[in-house]
């Protein structure tokens, strides 16, 4: 009998390759023509942040060794705008600068030295205006607003409440802080690369590069190229980390692709580690005011949260924290928020892992901490006791919540009911130390647009699944290969994954932690289907034992055929009949529960933090994380990608800062020497459980994603222990040193 691999501790089914080099990577590949002559691209970027190009003189980089073409705003490459994807203008098609780091030249050598070398030869003169950089100064305009508030500025009042000034005046206890947290970074493993390759007469494309959403980055090059869609391939089946970077196509696929058509070579083009930092887009840089109104006994009466974040003048990726976080999260009659946009002269804007929730819920947790001290309620108890069952405002209610014992399972394994509450209450040596908790949360619902899977059962009684999803490091692959070995009740070493190719059937994004729940009924209507064509076949074809049967008479059971008293495997019938295989494709989307439920996945963490008396250096030296997130398809992958997540939220809370020179607009740590993210010696042992409750609404196995949830919540859990530690209250990320050293944690009190 074959055990189903669903739930399980399984080892990734691509691990073998990635940790002896034969998994291939964006700028792994060689061309496909061993005959094709490989040729290297190097970005020139702008050193303004604003202006224009008023000379630029390549003359000596066009001379230079290998170098065989440069290509500028005064020898432009054709390009077209995609609306509503990625950046609002093309590179090198003006002399218009609209941040430092802009892409402005791209010169192409017979080798990546070469070009390098070459591009630093480009002497570029500007017309400098100074650049719209401070959020204290700028205008704040409306934002975006979201599903659940289509509005970027919303009020929910109960009945006889005038305005939320009046709700608020009328609470026993208000506390209302204010909450910056800077730009951040991805910076994924893997740098974004690309080797672009055309056919010999030009017409059709290959992309060898990391993609989120395969479909969506051919589709862009297709228009930026001026090419029809079907034109342009890509593959991706290994990506060195997304965490949002790589769901917006971004102009350097499109610009090597364009000097590849031109020149009739392939081109790979690797961005350095500095130019990600610009040309890549990052999470915005966020104000936030959080009021909470509560009577005595914690019980919120109304809550207020007032955003601002940065966007840039080049596009952007809205910021809606307040609609994600407090609009969804706690029980309230009276709800205010009002979400603003700062235009700047920054580089773009993109999703980053829990693109909102994660700063929205570190001011709205802080916020509940600073409730809890100021009623003496314990931090726990104060959330059950606004515990939410259905959306404020709007009545749904969620199609799985277990986020109350998520908060119970989570305290008894922490030790929680032991801890000594009160700043400075406990003292290791030179070390302070507290504890914090803080709630998490994150959409969990399947993607709207129809996505699909094809399974093949081959003569050999092996399984191909093919769908176009993508990989970033998440398990997706295995993830596929388990849905489908589970389905089918055969072994998973006999199930071969095909993912993160356009030429694929178009698969779920990998975004929005929807990947599993999205793919996981794409893969099961695959395997109906082609069980169905399997017994279509064994009823019809000629050579087969059930000729002529009909087909209720047979049924398929961990990979057997079974009916008229015969038992054979499908792929002994398919070699019987002489069929190399039988396969079919499916079409998943989600039905009318999409609009009747709310779907989150939920969690609770629970830390402990020491901060050193003297030297005001803190420290994460506990952690633990419980998640309510569905069925779980593997637990090794699961357990991964929750520790992963607090892993961020330990480098949001305490290392990730980007400063912007506000005279310059340069990122003044817009590189991996300076933008500090975590270490091993940063991360203690993390303890991470999951309820493994299935979700009976969306989906039949269950399962909702899990990739962003452990960053909701996790800075805030961090900064509450701080203050537990020490009873100093930062609310302006990361918490440094000598932020606790100038609000007076140097003494040795």
């Amino acid at each position: 009998m074959t055990v189903s691999p669903l739930g399980r501790d399984v080892d990734r089914v691509d691990g073998r390759a990635k940790v002896t080099g034969a998994a291939r990577y964006s700028a792994d590949y060689p061309p496909s023509d061993s005959a094709a002559k490989l040729a290297h691209a190097h970005l020139v970027t702008s050193t303004i942040a604003r202006g224009t190009i008023a000379a630029m003189d390549t003359a000596a980089a066009r001379n230079a060794p290998g170098v065989l073409a440069v290509y500028s705003p005064h020898h432009p490459l054709g390009m077209q705008v995609v609306p509503g994807v990625g950046e609002t203008y093309a590179p090198l098609q003006d002399t218009l600068v609209r941040f430092r780091g802009q892409i402005i030249a791209l010169v192409v050598a017979e080798s990546a030295e070469q070009a390098r070398d070459a591009a630093r030869l480009i002497v570029t003169t500007y017309d400098e205006q100074r650049p719209r950089t401070s959020m204290a100064d700028e205008p704040r305009v409306p934002a975006d607003g979201g599903p659940t508030w289509p509005a970027p500025s919303a009020t929910v009042l109960a009945p006889g409440v005038a305005s939320i000034e009046a709700a608020l005046a009328a609470s026993d206890v208000v506390v209302e802080a204010s909450f910056h947290q800077p730009l951040q970074h991805a910076v994924a493993m893997e740098p974004h690369a690309v080797l672009a390759e055309w056919n010999s007469d030009r017409t059709r494309l290959n992309l060898y590069s990391g993609a989120q959403l395969p479909h969506l980055s051919a589709m862009a090059a297709a228009v930026r190229l001026g090419v029809p869609p079907a034109a342009v391939r890509l593959i991706s089946p290994y990506v060195g980390g997304g965490f949002g970077s790589r769901v917006m196509p971004w102009y350097d696929a499109a610009l090597a692709a364009a000097a590849a058509r031109e020149l009739g070579r392939p081109i790979r083009l690797v961005l350095s580690r500095e130019q990600v930092f610009t040309v890549v887009g990052h999470r915005s840089a966020i104000d936030q005011t959080i009021r909470l109104g509560a009577s005595r006994d914690g019980v919120l009466n109304a809550v207020s949260h007032v955003t601002a974040a940065s966007m840039p003048f080049v596009g952007y990726r809205h910021m809606q924290p307040a609609v994600d976080t407090s609009a969804v999260l706690y029980r309230t009659p009276n709800l205010h928020i009002d979400q603003r946009h700062v235009m700047l002269d920054v580089p773009p804007t993109c999703a980053m892992r829990a693109p909102t929730e994660a700063p929205g819920s570190f001011a709205l947790e802080t916020a509940m901490d600073e409730l809890a001290v100021a009623t003496g309620i314990d931090p726990v108890e104060l959330r059950l006791r606004n515990y939410a069952t259905a959306v404020p405002g709007t009545g749904l209610r969620w199609s799985s919540k277990h986020l109350d014992e998520c908060y119970r399972v989570g305290a008894r394994r922490f030790g929680w009911s032991s801890r000594r509450a009160g700043p400075r209450r406990r003292v290791d040596g030179e070390w302070l130390v507290g504890t914090g908790m803080a709630t998490a949360i994150y959409p969990g619902a399947r993607r709207p647009e129809p996505v699909q899977a094809r399974v093949r059962l081959r003569d050999d009684d092996t399984v191909v699944v093919s769908t176009a999803t993508a990989d970033t490091g998440t398990g997706a692959m295995t993830m596929v290969a388990i849905t489908a070995a589970h389905e089918l009740g055969v072994p998973l070493r006999r199930v071969t994954s095909e993912i993160g190719d356009s030429a694929l059937p178009p698969g779920a994004p990998s975004v929005a932690s929807a990947g599993t729940s999205t793919t996981v009924p794409a893969v099961e209507a695959a395997v109906s289907a082609a069980l169905a064509a399997l017994v279509e076949v064994a009823v019809t074809d000629p050579g087969s034992p059930w000729y002529g049967a009909g087909s209720d008479e047979l049924t398929y059971r961990n990979g057997q055929l079974r009916g008229r008293g015969r038992t054979m495997s499908f792929g002994r019938l398919l070699g019987t009949i002489g069929r190399p295989a039988v396969e079919a494709t499916a079409t998943a989307q989600p039905g009318p529960e999409a609009s009747q439920y709310e779907f989150h996945s939920f969690g609770a963490h629970f830390c402990e933090v020491r901060v050193n008396r003297y030297t005001g250096e803190p420290r994460v030296t506990r952690f633990t994380t419980v998640v309510d997130i569905g069925r779980v398809v593997n637990a090794q992958a699961t357990r991964s990608q929750i520790v992963g997540g607090i892993i961020f939220g330990i480098g949001h809370a305490l290392l990730e800062d980007d400063p912007l020179e506000l005279d310059t607009g340069r990122l003044a740590a817009g590189n991996m020497a300076d933008y500090m993210v975590p270490v091993n010696a940063d991360v203690p042992a993390l303890d991470v459980h999951w309820l493994d409750r299935p979700d009976p609404v969306i989906n039949t196995l269950g399962a909702r994603g899990v990739g962003e949830l452990g960053t909701v919540g996790s800075a805030a859990a961090i900064g509450n222990a701080v203050y537990d530690a020490t009873g100093i209250r930062i609310r302006s990320l990361p918490i440094t040193l000598d932020k606790l050293l100038s609000a007076g944690q140097g003494t040795a009190a």
